[in-house]
């Protein structure tokens, strides 16, 4: 009898430690701090939904307060309208340190009239230049849509509306890093990016249209925090419902990457004169994805 009673607690402690590793639902007010911009961070609805403010003086940011290693992150944003050029707004994951990981969702605003480019990036053991830049299939400054990095040992995806834009595997076996040890903060941020972020920084801010003001609601996770050791119960944490696509999801990435990319890091020749990057090559396409 005494046995039993023992086992079930012991069933039940380790199904408590499980759960408290898990991120699930999200909200503005508890699983964020403020980064900067003070009163330019604007939480409303009992912390649902969100407005980053950028002024003459100071843009504004939040950070999580865990640290996670693996997971699902879904963010509803609505774009800064008009004339955005030189704003950066962003929603990634990021590490600390000198070999830092990162994965980037990156909105680099643009003239009146001209489309907002989506720049991803992925930086691993402080190794990035594995960009890709979309131009979106819709005017991302008149309503909210859907935003996600979905993030497991096996690979990275980033979606729009539940459709994958981009997949990056895990090819450490051949010597290509990968983010799977660094538990990252995840981010979301509206700066000044003018320097480089339109048309390579030819186009700078235009301060006559501040504030500039970008809107966040549905913050969502299904993630594992790294609460002991370098997040050692995250090891096998897989965020998605599955490691790989569907055949549909595949179809509709597809169609993505045949029409809206304008920038691919694998396809710059230029850039690698002498030889694309490993991941860039047979093992890393999509008809590979499983």
């Amino acid at each position: 009898m005494a046995s039993s009673c023992c086992a079930s607690v012991s069933l039940l402690v380790s199904v408590f430690l499980a759960i408290t590793t898990l991120a699930l639902g999200g909200n503005f007010y508890e699983d964020f701090d403020n980064l900067f911009g003070d009163v330019r961070v604007d939480i409303k609805d009992e912390g649902q939904s969100m407005t980053l403010t950028m002024d003459e003086y100071s843009g504004s940011g939040i950070v999580s307060k865990n640290e996670y290693l693996f997971g699902r992150f879904d963010m509803q944003i609505k774009l800064v309208p008009g004339n955005s050029a030189g704003t950066v707004t962003a929603f990634y994951l990021s590490s600390q340190g000198e070999n830092h990981d990162e994965i980037d969702i990156e909105f680099l605003g643009n003239l009146t009239g001209d489309p907002y480019l989506l720049s991803t990036n992925i930086y691993a053991d402080g190794v990035g230049g594995r960009e890709m830049q979309y131009y979106l299939w819709f005017d991302p400054t008149e309503d909210f849509h859907t935003y996600s990095i979905d993030w497991n040992p096996n690979r990275i995806v980033i979606l729009v509306d539940d459709i994958p834009i981009r997949v990056m595997l895990n090819r450490e076996s051949i010597g290509v890093p990968f983010p799977t040890s660094r538990p990252m903060r995840l981010y979301t941020t509206l700066w000044n990016g003018d320097s480089w972020a339109t048309r390579w920084g030819a186009v700078k801010l235009d301060l006559s249209n501040a504030p500039f003001v970008a809107g966040f609601r549905h913050f969502n996770s299904n993630a594992c925090i790294a609460n002991d050791q370098g997040g050692a119960k995250c090891k096998g944490f897989n965020g998605g419902k599955s490691t790989g696509l569907s055949q549909e999801k595949k179809n509709e990435m597809q169609r993505v990457l045949s029409k809206w990319v304008v920038y691919d890091y694998c396809q710059d020749l230029r850039r690698y004169a002498h030889g694309l990057p490993y991941e860039c090559r047979r093992e890393n396409l999509l008809d590979q994805i499983e």
